[in-house]
């Protein structure tokens, strides 16, 4: 059986690990690089034409248990004050103690040349070592991101198929709240903020400057909609992504942070049209069952509603999303209308509750329990049961 889901970092973590342990099941999981925070904007920002690689670092974790030394590897941070010098002495200890392949050494000594070749600096503080790695996966594969992300699954020994859902060109993330309002950056975006609901997300081939937000401020916001768009540059598919969704027998639009890790998935061009002209028996929509930053205002059917118009298919007559996954009475995630929980269908969606919270992780799904709930979906299908 093969899957495909798209995911952020971490939101779908704990399926993706369910689905790892089902025997026959190919997962492959479909991730953007607009991510724009902290250590990972600094090193966008050092590196410029890069994508955000944390979300794909966070992936390659999946098969790792807690004591493994990949781990370790891709998880530590930089302290503060780190030179560059410290990060070669860290580089030489790995090399000595053979806690990871050499590739990976050769991959973190090119990222550490560049630093010491200039141009530029940038500070290595609460870098996490496994961007450092991709970033010279990067550079040594000359700027091919989607091949540095190929390469070090490879190098982690990854079982997941880990797709860029674009071809890798650089592009950023902008949102447009309802009041005109501008969030300049994915970073933005994430982060706490007011209740006023965002209406509108764009790709820009560059970030906004100063004087451009200032030149936006209080204009109105169908105004500031017009000029965003005029700017915006559609991102071209990676035809593996592609690939992956067409010959999927089931479709999941896993949780996650919507409009930073899920919905700018899905504008890519192709994507829709791949999943609706695909196999896939099942297209499922997973409900998060904790609440992000980015939906105030936003219930569970008005997140149903912008993938679907996300998607190019508002009224839902391609059927992109068969299912929708919900976690029954989650109080602290986005609110599932009670007439549809009663009836039982949104959009032509066949809509199911079910108990899918992680008891020992509040805001989060239970992997098995959803897996299992996702694969009883697929077993209904028509496709499923000829074999």
């Amino acid at each position: 059986m093969r899957v495909a889901m798209f995911s952020g970092g971490r939101g779908a973590a704990g399926i993706a690990r369910a689905l790892l342990r089902v025997p026959g099941l190919k997962l492959s999981l479909l991730v953007n690089g607009y991510d724009n925070g902290l250590s990972t904007g600094a090193l966008r920002r050092y590196l410029p034409g890069m994508l955000g690689p944390s979300d794909f670092r966070k992936n390659l974790l999946l098969h790792l248990g807690r004591d493994d030394p990949r781990r370790a590897v891709l998880e530590h941070r930089l302290p503060p004050g780190s030179s560059p010098a410290d990060l070669e002495r860290l580089i030489a200890g790995l090399a000595a103690s053979g806690t990871v392949a050499e590739p990976v050494v050769r991959d973190l000594r090119t990222f550490a040349a560049r630093l010491a070749a200039g141009p530029g600096t940038f500070d290595l503080a609460d870098c996490a070592l496994g961007n450092l790695v991709l970033a010279g996966a990067y550079l040594r594969l000359g700027g091919d991101f989607n091949a540095a992300v190929r390469e070090c699954a490879r190098l982690f020994g990854s079982p997941v198929r880990i797709l860029n859902v674009t071809d890798g060109a650089d592009a950023y993330l902008v949102a447009l709240k309802q009041d005109g309002r501008v969030l300049a950056d994915e970073a933005d975006i994430v982060a706490p903020q007011d209740a006023t609901a965002i209406t509108g997300l764009f790709l820009l081939p560059r970030p906004l400057t100063g004087d451009e937000l200032a030149g936006l401020a209080g204009l109105p916001a169908e105004r500031v909609r017009e000029l965003l768009a005029r700017r915006a540059v559609p991102a071209a598919p990676d035809p593996e992504a592609l690939r992956a969704l067409a010959e999927a027998d089931l479709v999941v639009y896993g949780p996650g942070t919507p409009h930073s890790s899920l919905l700018p998935s899905y504008l890519t061009p192709g994507v829709a049209a791949a999943i609706a002209g695909g196999r896939a028996a099942a297209r499922v929509f997973v409900v998060n069952v904790g609440r992000d930053h980015d939906v105030q205002g936003l219930t569970a059917t008005d997140l149903v509603d912008r993938t679907l118009a996300y998607l190019g298919d508002p009224g839902n007559e391609r059927r992109t999303v068969t299912h929708v996954l919900s976690h029954r009475g989650a109080p602290g995630g986005p609110a599932v209308p009670r007439a549809v929980a009663e009836h039982g269908a949104w959009a032509g969606a066949r809509w199911i509750t079910a108990d899918l919270e992680d008891p020992g992780r509040p805001g989060a799904h239970h992997g098995p329990r959803t897996a299992a709930a996702l694969r009883a979906l697929l077993g209904e299908t028509p496709l499923a049961r000829a074999g």
